[in-house]
């Protein structure tokens, strides 16, 4: 047995072993001794609450994310309102920063917070101060462009006053309120659109009541239309009334009032329809006609949504 570091081996090659009879009166055996412990990577940390372990290592070679002519990476978070320096370096030494795909514990780090990706406990940070990201109340008689030839009212006379360039994430037709994303931030417009991403988008409609109770069931098992099945996500009653009811449908599907020839191909034609939800962003209390700019935990759950 290796004698333990920093002590002399009480004997020679009959030294004894810390085992059995032969430890020493008033000895105990320590915790571990005998048997060799792994690496646990412990990080040293002693407030409670805290994990002893450090984050694993990422798999493969170590690549070096360090910018020279970047900023450093505590004061980026800093700037992104993660919370304060010294918070952020917290977050670096903790192992809950990652650059690039990979793990960063070292605070001298520098990084271009224009073309690096920085997530925090998982979720992307937008470094990039020129984004814009807006949640739209789009009301009905509006036409889902940020233009229009014939003279229509639209998106961008909404937005007139703004500098950037925006995109609206999907569309909705002009009978149709709710919520739109807007936004010039053009990789996660198109994959929010793309349906290998499968983002869930919430709608309540009104219709002619009253409706079966099995509805929820054949609209989740699937139903034909003239381009194709198409099945939702999630169905339910809100509420009903004599010739009426207000339902709730949950889908990922994009074609083209695609929720409104659902409802009408089971007999619920739509009187009135609102979209509530695009992936984790929530309509909320935005008032028709008004935009509001997502906060930075929103943000991050978009690009989580999306896969970025």
């Amino acid at each position: 047995m290796t004698p333990p570091r920093n002590r002399r081996p009480s004997g020679g090659s009959g030294a004894p072993s810390g085992r059995g009879p032969n430890r020493g009166p008033g000895q105990r055996r320590r915790s571990g001794q005998g048997r060799q412990q792994p690496d646990r990577g412990t990080t040293g940390r002693t407030r409670p609450g805290q994990p002893d372990l450090a984050p694993p290592e990422p798999k493969g070679p170590r690549i070096d994310v360090h910018d020279p002519k970047g900023t450093r990476l505590q004061k980026v978070l800093a700037a992104a309102g993660i919370g304060s320096r010294r918070a952020c370096e917290e977050l670096i030494t903790d192992g809950r920063v990652m650059v690039d795909g990979h793990v960063v514990t070292e605070l001298g780090v520098r990084v271009d917070p224009l073309n690096q990706t920085v997530h925090v406990d998982g979720e992307r940070v937008q470094l990039d101060e020129s984004r814009v990201y807006l949640a739209f109340n789009k009301p009905v008689g509006v036409v889902t462009t940020m233009s229009d030839e014939l003279g229509r009212l639209n998106i961008g006379d909404y937005v007139a006053g703004r500098p950037e360039r925006l995109f609206h994430v999907g569309r909705l037709d002009a009978d149709t309120e709710g919520l739109l994303i807007l936004t010039n931030d053009g990789d996660l417009a198109h994959r929010l659109q793309h349906p290998a991403h499968g983002v869930l988008k919430t709608y309540v409609a009104e219709v002619p009541g009253p409706v079966a109770k099995d509805l929820g069931k054949r609209l989740r098992e699937g139903i034909e239309l003239d381009d194709g099945p198409v099945a939702v996500d999630s169905f339910r009653i809100i509420d009903s009334r004599p010739g009426k009811a207000i339902v709730e449908v949950i889908l990922h599907e994009g074609r083209k009032h695609i929720v409104r020839r659902m409802l009408e191909q089971v007999g619920h034609p739509v009187l009135s329809l609102v979209r509530t939800q695009v992936g984790p962003i929530a309509l909320g209390t935005t008032k028709s006609g008004r935009w509001r700019p997502l906060n930075r935990n929103e943000i991050g759950k978009l690009y989580k949504a999306a896969g970025l």
